[in-house]
C-alpha cells in the first residue's frame, strides 16, 4: 500500500487546510491513464472504491488504479517559501 513520508503528511493537511469547505477530508489520487500520470484534487470524501491512506491525521483517497498502481511507492513532498508543494514518488524500501 502507498505510504507517505512525514513531510509528505504535512503537505496533504496543508492543502485540505486551505480548502475550508473539506477541512475533514483528504487528498484525491486518481489515475489519468496512459502517460497522463496523476491527478490530484481535494476531496471532501472518498468515492465508495477508493483506498484510504492515513499517516499523522492526513489522509489520501486513491481510486482503484491509482491503489494498483501506487501499491509500492513512498509519496514524498517538498515544500517551498511561498507555500508551493511538489509531490514525488519513490519505489519502497
Amino acid at each position: 500500500m502507498l505510504t507517505l513520508t512525514q513531510t509528505a503528511a504535512e503537505a496533504v493537511k496543508e492543502i485540505v487546510a486551505r480548502v475550508p469547505a473539506v477541512q475533514d477530508g483528504g487528498v484525491r489520487i486518481r489515475d489519468t491513464g496512459g502517460t497522463g500520470g496523476f491527478e490530484l484534487s481535494v476531496a471532501p470524501d472518498p468515492q465508495p472504491a477508493d483506498t484510504i491512506v492515513v499517516t499523522d491525521g492526513a489522509r489520501v483517497f486513491l481510486d482503484e488504479t491509482a491503489a494498483i498502481a501506487l501499491e509500492d511507492r513512498v509519496l514524498d513532498a517538498e515544500l517551498s517559501d511561498d507555500g508551493g508543494v511538489r509531490f514525488a514518488l519513490a519505489a519502497q524500501g
